[in-house]
């Protein structure tokens, strides 16, 4: 198994709509109905959101591949944060957010996940950032666990829109 972790070209919009969509629902809490993900997937992880997020200049967008075929993806936002209880957490500035950071669940626990982490990290080094935050839902234990390894602290809570709930997240940060 050869893997790859690349930056994502202005042509992979529809890629990582794709990834999304087959991705997204890892990591939403148990209960979550099927059609508020599907509705999020549409709305805000698109082949043209995504190809916005290419041309943002503000953004960082990686993809990951095992033998040539895309299996992961991660997202970062090079801005303060926009979310009140994420701002008052996070310390260490300037930071940047790790907005995505997803997987193909066949890919869980080959080691894709460390590689892409190790290259969103070195991205974020590269542009100056002070620290990397994220916000995961409280209830997925295996995000939780991952980010934990990978030397995210827990600092806070938020919470996140999704569909007509409101999730509570964990804040997490990693000093760089």
């Amino acid at each position: 198994m050869s893997i790859t972790v690349r930056e994502a070209a202005v042509t992979d919009g529809a890629l990582l709509h794709e990834l999304a969509a087959a991705t997204f629902g890892l990591a939403c809490p148990p209960g979550t109905p099927p059609e508020d993900a599907r509705a999020f997937v549409l709305s805000e992880l698109s082949a043209e959101r995504f190809e916005g997020y290419l041309a943002d200049a503000h953004r960082a967008l990686l993809l990951a591949e095992v033998d040539g075929v895309a299996a992961g993806y991660s997202m970062l936002i090079f801005e303060e944060p926009t979310d009140a209880d994420a701002a008052a957490v996070v310390t260490a500035r300037p930071t940047v957010e790790l907005s995505k950071f997803y997987v193909m669940a066949e890919s869980h626990g080959t080691g894709l996940s460390v590689a892409l982490m190790a290259v969103t990290v070195e991205i974020a080094r590269l542009r100056d950032a002070a620290s990397i935050w994220l916000g995961v839902n409280q209830q997925n234990g295996r995000a939780n666990r991952f980010y934990e390894k990978s030397g995210f602290s827990l600092v806070g809570t938020k919470q996140f829109a999704l569909g007509d709930r409101l999730e509570d997240d964990f804040v997490r940060e990693l000093p760089l």
